[in-house]
């Protein structure tokens, strides 16, 4: 008896590091895609020159992009500043016309 009740336990254990892992790595795949859409969206407001705000923990910051350095970062110039730098990996949102 108690070599089934040690089974079950660990049965329960393997399980649960299981589902711990798939929520994990399936949480990695959807960070993934909004980091690829992020930097599509800054690479055609790049393109079409046109201006855009980025949601930056809970902060807008408006400009127009002037450089991307893909995976790392995206500069940005507006009236206000000459230029802004952010790290994509900490943008929340885009807004684009």
């Amino acid at each position: 008896m108690p070599s089934q009740a040690f089974q079950a336990s660990s049965a329960r254990h393997v399980l649960a590091a299981l589902v711990v892992a798939f929520a994990f790595t399936s949480g990695l795949a959807h960070a993934a895609d909004a980091e690829q859409g992020i930097e599509q969206a800054l690479n055609a407001a790049l393109q079409d020159k046109r201006g855009i705000t980025l949601y930056v923990n809970g902060q807008a910051i408006s400009g127009a992009v002037t450089r991307i350095e893909p995976g790392r970062w995206v500069e940005l110039r507006n009236q206000q500043h000459g230029h802004i730098v952010v790290r994509l990996d900490r943008i929340d949102g885009i807004a684009a016309p």
